[in-house]
């Protein structure tokens, strides 16, 4: 059975290393290299300990024989290895967040031009794609919206990527902005947190935590709580493996798992 030759940028990292795991245990895939800016040129053991796969520090070095790249860096990252795999005709799935809209319209352009696949997703956790399907259905019923979002400490940008998907979300559904009362006397600055028109976002960084979204509506005596937890990266791999599958039969750019997911 042919499988799907997979490269992972990243692959150093605590989440690259949980995808590494992924590839090699999913029985369509098989990992091919690794490449991590902080990579000395050589080999890297599978996390099963099952064999090595070649990396390097320049991911234009890794793909030769990929069919896809999946990268989990950053967003400077993202569009480098965006624009280094579209033009070796590699097909990319990302996963790092704080990509801008001109970066979205560049990688766009670059997998129509090379005529791959590229999905970019701001969560892969199948129920927090669910969560933010769930959020756009029930918005039109609310006023007020207050969200709360956890990571790691180790996380780099704030809001998560996520979060900010859901505060879209909620306003699309609503089809307008929320009501966000303003304290009369705020006694600590931005106590009230940031303001996603009208959605009050609130952004806590700790260890102990991998990845908690919660959203509450309110309206006239009552709230609505919508909440997705993942308690730890494994949570996250059969969104990836999905977009894995899905990228290699796709041309040009895809952004959220919910569109392969049919929501």
């Amino acid at each position: 059975m042919a499988t799907i030759n997979v490269v992972v940028h990243g692959a150093l990292g605590r989440m690259g290393q949980e995808v590494l795991r992924a590839v090699t245990n999913a029985e369509d895939m098989t990992p091919v290299g690794g490449a991590d800016g902080m990579a000395e040129p050589g080999s890297l053991t599978l996390p099963d300990g099952s064999g090595t796969v070649p990396v390097s520090n320049a991911l234009a070095d890794m793909l030769e024989n990929a069919d896809v790249v999946v990268d989990f860096s950053s967003a400077a990252g993202a569009m480098d290895v965006i624009r280094t795999a579209t033009a070796g005709k590699v097909n990319v799935v990302v996963g790092s967040t704080g990509l801008s809209d001109d970066n979205y319209a560049e990688a766009e352009n670059l997998a129509n031009q090379h005529q791959v696949g590229v999905i970019i997703a701001p969560n892969f956790a199948l129920g927090g794609v669910l969560m933010i399907h769930l959020v756009k259905m029930a918005a039109q019923y609310f006023d007020y919206a207050d969200l709360t979002e956890m990571h790691h400490e180790a996380k780099i940008d704030a809001p998560s990527g996520t979060a900010i998907a859901i505060a879209n979300a909620a306003v699309e559904g609503k089809g307008g902005p929320f009501l966000a009362p303003k304290a009369e006397k705020e006694l600590i600055p931005d106590s009230r947190g940031g303001d996603s028109d009208g959605v009050t976002v609130h952004s806590a960084r700790m260890p102990g935590r991998m990845a908690h979204h919660e959203l509450v509506f309110g309206a006239l005596g009552q709230t609505l709580t919508i909440r997705h937890d993942s308690i730890n990266r494994e949570s996250f791999m059969p969104g990836v493996t999905m977009a894995i599958r899905e990228v290699v039969n796709r041309k040009g750019l895809t952004v959220g798992l919910d569109k392969i997911m049919g929501l």
